[in-house]
C-alpha cells in the first residue's frame, strides 16, 4: 500500500528514471528496461509495479527450481557415493580371499539397480495419476512421459542403496548369478512397491495422499523403512536360505560348535574408511530428502534440522554401543575391550534409526533415538548369533533392527512444529507429544506400525519364495570347494587369497583340476576316487542334510554298505541322498586332503589301524586304494 501510494504521488517518471537506460538487480534478478516497458501502464504506477512484481516472482521461482534441481543432483551423487562406502566396509569385513568378489558384487548391485529402476522400477514406484489410491504405479516405464530426471536419479540412488544392503550379509558364499537376479528383482519390483505405498502421492500409506491413512499416513522422511527395512528384511530371509559360512557355527562333521568361530575381516582400516564415507553420504540421504518436498519455503530450515539430527543420532549411537559392549565384556570376561567394529556399526545404526524422523523430531529426541539405536544393534547382533544366522557385516542388526526402531520412533517422538513445517499438518503428532497435549491420540504410531507390517509382509511374500527357487536351481550358494579356495580364485582367477589367508595350496590345486575337467568315476557318494570305499562303519550318526551341500555328500559307501561311512575319501560325490540338481559328479582322487578341518567327511580324530584309505595318520591302513589322491598328507602310509 505504501509503495502504491508512493508511486501514485511520484508518477511514472520515478520508474523511468530508475530503470530506463540501466539494469537494476533485485536479489540477483535483473529488472531491465525491457521489463519496465513491457509492464508500463500509462498513468497507473500501481499496475506497473504489480506487473514488475509478477515478473520478479516468476524469475525467482524459476531460479529456485534450477537451484533445487542442482542440489537434488548433488544429493543423489552423495547418496550414490555411499556405494563406495558399502564397498569399502564389505571389503574390510571379509577375508582376503573374497575381497575382489565382494567389491565386484557391490558394483553389480549398482548396475543392476540402474537397469531395473530405469525399465520398470520408477514406473512402479511413482508412475500414475495422483487422484486415486493404487497399489502400484502404471506409467512412465523406460522414463517415458513427464519424468523429472533429477528426481529419477535421486530415487535410483535410494533403490541402489537398498540392494547393496543385502550384498554384505551374503558375502563369501553366494554365487554371482544370484546377485544379478536379486538386484534386478529388488530394484525392479520389490522396492518400488514399498516406495509407492509410502512415498507416492497415491500410495495407500502415504502421508501425501489426498486422503491419508488414519488422517496422517505413514511418515518415513528419508527411508528407515522404505530403504533400510526393505534391504534388511531381504537380507535376513536370504541368509536363512543360504546358510552360514563353513566353520562359522558348525564343526567339520556338522555338529554345532559350543561357541561360534569368529571370522574377522582382513582390514579394519577399510571398514573405518567405509564408515566415514557412509556417514558423509548420509548428509545427502537425509537433508537431501528435504528437496523432494517440492515448493516448500522452509526447505533450508528442514534440511538444516535433518543434518543436525543425523549427526547427533550417529554420535550418540556409536558411543552408546561402544561403552555398553565394553561394560558387558568386562562383566563377562573380566577384561575391558574397546571394540572398534562395535563403534562403527553403532554409528551406522544411529544413522539408520534417525533417517525416518530426521525432519520431524527435535535434536534432543535425535540423541534418544541414537542411544536406543546403539542398544538395538547390540541386542539384534547377539540374537543372530544365538539363532545361528550368519551375517558377514552385521547388516541385519544395523539396517533391519534400526530401520524398525526408526519408524516406530517417529510415532513416539514426532514434534508438532517440525511436522507442520515438513508435512503441513500437526493434527496427529508423536504419541509422547499427544500425551503432553492431554490426548491419547496414537494415530501416527498405529500408521507406523502398519507400515512395518506391510514392509515385512511384502518382502516375505516376494523374496522368500524367490530365494528358495534360486537355491533349488543351484544358483544361490557357491559350492564347498569354491568357498574354501575363496571366491576371488573361483570367479576371477586371482590368487589374492593364497598369501596371508586360510587357503591351502592343495585346495587350489584341487580346484584347478576340477576346472580342468577331471571328473571322478562314480556319481552320488563315491568320494575321492574310491579313497574312502574301504572305510569302516560310521562312528557317529549321519550328518544333518544341510551339510550335503553342492555334491559333497560323504565318502564312499563303506565296507558295510553304509552310505554315510566316514572311512576315507573326503567326499566329492553326488548330493548325498538329496535330489538333483544339488550334486557334482565327483572328481578323481580325494578332492581335499582328509586332514582338512573344513571338510565334514572322511575324517578321523583318533588312530585306528583298521581305518580306510586317505586317513592321513601313520597308522593308516596300508591297503590304500590306488585311486587315492596323490596330494595326501606326507605321513600317509602308502
Amino acid at each position: 500500500t505504501a509503495a502504491a501510494s508512493f508511486f501514485s504521488s511520484s508518477g511514472d517518471r520515478f520508474l523511468a528514471r530508475t530503470i530506463s537506460g540501466s539494469s537494476v538487480s533485485i536479489m540477483g534478478l535483473p529488472v531491465t528496461e525491457n521489463v519496465y516497458e513491457a509492464c508500463l501502464v500509462s498513468g497507473d504506477s500501481f499496475a506497473t509495479l504489480q506487473c514488475i512484481s509478477k515478473e520478479f516472482e516468476e524469475a525467482t521461482f524459476g531460479l529456485t527450481r534450477e537451484i533445487n534441481t542442482w542440489l537434488l543432483i548433488l544429493s543423489a551423487a552423495l547418496i550414490f557415493f555411499m556405494q563406495a562406502g558399502f564397498a569399502m566396509l564389505c571389503a574390510g569385513s571379509v577375508r582376503l580371499k573374497n575381497v575382489a568378489n565382494t567389491m565386484l558384487k557391490n558394483l553389480l548391485d549398482a548396475c543392476g539397480a540402474a537397469v531395473g529402476f530405469f525399465t520398470i522400477g520408477y514406473a512402479f514406484a511413482f508412475g500414475g495419476d495422483t487422484e486415486s489410491t493404487t497399489f502400484i504405479g502404471t506409467s512412465n516405464f523406460f522414463m517415458r512421459g513427464d519424468v523429472s530426471r533429477s528426481f529419477w536419479l535421486f530415487q535410483f540412488a535410494f533403490a541402489a542403496t537398498s540392494a547393496t544392503i543385502v550384498a554384505g550379509t551374503l558375502a563369501e558364499r553366494c554365487q554371482m548369478a544370484a546377485y544379478l537376479c536379486y538386484s534386478v528383482a529388488l530394484t525392479g519390483f520389490l522396492y518400488p512397491v514399498v516406495a509407492h505405498a509410502i512415498w507416492s502421492a497415491n500410495g495407500f500409506l502415504s502421508a501425501f495422499n489426498v486422503d491419508p491413512f488414519l488422517g496422517v499416513g505413514m511418515i518415513d522422511f528419508a527411508g528407515s523403512g522404505v530403504v533400510h527395512m526393505t534391504g534388511g528384511a531381504t537380507a535376513v530371509f536370504a541368509t536363512m536360505i543360504l546358510g552360514p559360512r563353513k566353520g562359522r557355527f558348525y564343526d567339520a562333521r556338522g555338529n554345532p560348535l559350543p561357541k561360534p568361530k569368529p571370522m574377522p575381516g582382513h582390514s579394519v582400516g577399510l571398514q573405518m574408511l567405509g564408515t566415514f564415507i557412509l556417514w558423509f553420504g548420509w548428509y545427502g540421504f537425509n537433508p537431501g530428502s528435504a528437496l523432494a518436498l517440492g515448493e516448500n519455503l522452509l526447505t533450508g530450515e528442514i534440511a538444516a534440522l535433518c543434518a543436525v539430527n543425523t549427526t547427533l543420532s550417529a554420535a550418540s549411537a556409536g558411543v552408546t554401543a561402544l561403552f555398553t559392549n565394553l561394560f558387558i565384556e568386562e562383566r563377562m570376561t573380566g577384561e575391558a575391550k574397546f571394540d572398534i567394529v562395535v563403534l562403527m556399526n553403532g554409528c551406522l545404526s544411529g544413522l539408520v534409526a534417525i533417517t525416518a524422523g530426521c525432519a520431524v523430531v527435535q535434536p534432543w529426541a535425535a540423541v534418544v533415538i541414537g542411544v536406543v539405536g546403539g542398544w538395538s544393534y547390540l541386542l539384534c547382533s547377539a540374537l543372530l548369533i544365538k539363532l545361528r544366522l550368519d551375517d558377514a557385516v552385521d547388516a541385519i542388526p544395523v539396517h533391519l533392527a534400526n530401520g524398525i526402531w526408526g519408524v516406530l520412533a517417529v510415532g513416539l517422538l514426532a514434534a508438532p512444529e517440525p511436522l507442520l513445517a515438513a508435512y503441513g499438518s500437526n493434527v496427529h503428532v508423536g504419541w509422547f507429544h499427544s500425551l503432553s497435549r492431554g490426548s491419547f491420540d496414537a494415530s501416527l504410531l498405529v500408521c507406523q506400525f502398519v507400515g512395518i507390517l506391510f514392509i515385512m509382509g511384502w518382502v516375505f511374500f516376494l523374496m522368500f519364495p524367490f530365494f528358495i527357487w534360486l537355491n533349488y536351481m543351484g544358483w544361490f550358494r557357491a559350492d564347498s570347494l569354491e568357498e574354501l579356495v575363496g571366491l576371488d580364485i573361483s570367479y576371477h582367477g586371482g590368487a589374492s587369497g593364497i598369501a596371508g589367508d586360510d587357503v591351502k595350496l592343495e585346495y587350489v590345486e584341487a580346484f584347478n583340476r576340477r576346472k580342468g575337467g577331471r571328473k571322478g568315476p562314480a556319481p552320488g557318494g563315491m568320494g575321492g576316487g574310491m579313497g574312502g570305499g574301504m572305510g569302516g562303519p560310521p562312528r557317529m550318526p549321519p550328518p544333518p542334510p544341510e551339510m550335503y551341500d553342492q555334491g559333497y555328500g560323504g565318502g564312499g559307501p563303506g565296507a558295510y554298505g553304509d552310505p554315510y561311512s566316514y572311512g576315507g575319501g573326503a567326499g566329492g560325490g553326488g548330493p548325498g541322498g538329496l535330489p538333483p540338481p544339488g550334486g557334482d559328479p565327483g572328481y578323481a582322487g580325494a578332492t581335499y586332503p582328509s586332514s582338512s578341518p573344513e571338510m565334514p567327511y572322511g575324517m578321523d580324530q583318533e588312530p585306528n589301524p583298521m581305518d580306510g584309505g586317505g586317513m592321513d595318520h601313520p597308522m593308516d591302513h596300508p591297503m590304500d586304494h590306488p585311486m587315492d589322491h596323490p596330494m595326501d598328507h606326507p605321513m600317509d602310509n602308502r
